[in-house]
């Protein structure tokens, strides 16, 4: 694996150093294709996500597809003006020479993408590395193994290994990958291993962005449209199954108004998926059966039910649950 992934790494690095990323036609020919095959491949996407995480044709295009497909066009459009050259004034301690802002491309990128949102969170950062001139690596998850195979087959054809490589397999290869020195690092993951990605990254004091999960309270105040911060709270939190990291992890209510929120919350519910969520073809589902096993763990050690807590980890199933005092 090591002796590949230098390879790789080597490839790439003769590939940038030849000049022809640097070119703006070059790029937008890549994002071109790139947009193309995304096209083209939509209900291929969307039917991959399914069998992943139960994600409907509609939310897999609003959640992931679109969002591509949205910063494709954003990049193709503005590219010629993002990579002109421009004047800019200089400090008089440098008269009577001129100063100009010229954008160059930094070199390999390293585009690490989680389960969650595994189409959207591997192509949006590898359409910026491509706009601005870079060759890339791309790792995607191993949990999301229909998506996984079927993105490494879109970048396959589109795009020479030299320019574009797609890794596959576990933690481990990630932990080889970062062993490399690269030119710029993109992870999307959790804190634990964004230390990690850090660590590695400040050896070589290579430019990172880290895209990490968080707790994202919830505030529902006294004055607050009941029914609709509940039918907000409930999409915002059920789509994808809660497993987005900006979902509504916990709310305060103020007291006057919980339990007309808590009935509404219930309500909403019942209006997106059904009486029984698990007959929905809109309701996702988690994304292993050891993560289900270990929400269905959570759930009934931490507080009071107050709807929902059913759970069928063989099937990835969590149902939709409010649960009180926590």
């Amino acid at each position: 694996m090591e002796k590949a992934i230098d390879e790789i790494i080597t490839l790439q690095r003769k590939f940038f150093a030849d000049g022809a990323t640097r070119a703006t036609a070059f790029r937008l020919d890549a994002l071109t294709k790139l947009r193309k095959a995304v096209r083209e491949r939509t209900d291929a996407l969307s039917e991959a996500l399914r069998e992943d995480l139960n994600k409907s044709a509609g939310e897999s295009y609003l959640t992931e597809i679109g969002l591509v497909m949205q910063e494709l066009e954003c990049h193709i459009r503005h590219l010629k003006r993002w990579s002109r050259s421009r004047r800019v004034s200089t400090p008089l301690t440098l008269w009577p020479s001129r100063s100009r802002i010229r954008p160059e491309p930094l070199g390999v990128a390293l585009i690490v993408a989680p389960w969650n949102y595994p189409v959207q969170l591997l192509l949006n950062p590898l359409v910026g590395a491509l706009s601005a001139g870079n060759c890339a690596v791309l790792k995607s998850s191993p949990l999301v193994p229909h998506t996984e195979a079927l993105l490494k087959r879109l970048i396959g054809e589109v795009f020479p290994p030299g320019y574009v490589s797609f890794l596959e397999g576990g933690p481990e290869v990630v932990e080889e990958v970062l062993k490399q020195r690269f030119d710029s690092i993109f992870f999307t993951g959790g804190s634990a291993f964004g230390q990690t990605v850090m660590r590695a990254a400040a050896e070589h004091l290579t430019p990172l962005t880290l895209e990490l999960g968080g707790k994202s309270p919830c505030i529902v105040g006294r004055d607050a449209d009941i029914p609709l911060a509940a039918r907000r709270i409930v999409w915002g939190k059920l789509l994808n199954a809660g497993q987005t990291c900006v979902a509504p992890d916990y709310l305060f209510v103020h007291a006057d108004r919980k339990r007309q929120l808590c009935v509404e919350m219930e309500r909403a519910v019942r209006r997106f998926f059904g009486d029984d969520p698990r007959l929905s073809d809109d309701y996702p589902r988690i994304v292993s059966v050891q993560a289900a096993e270990r929400l269905q763990r959570m759930m009934h050690g931490s507080g009071k039910i107050l709807f929902g807590g059913t759970c069928d980890p063989q099937q990835r199933y969590v149902a939709p649950t409010l649960i009180d005092e926590p």
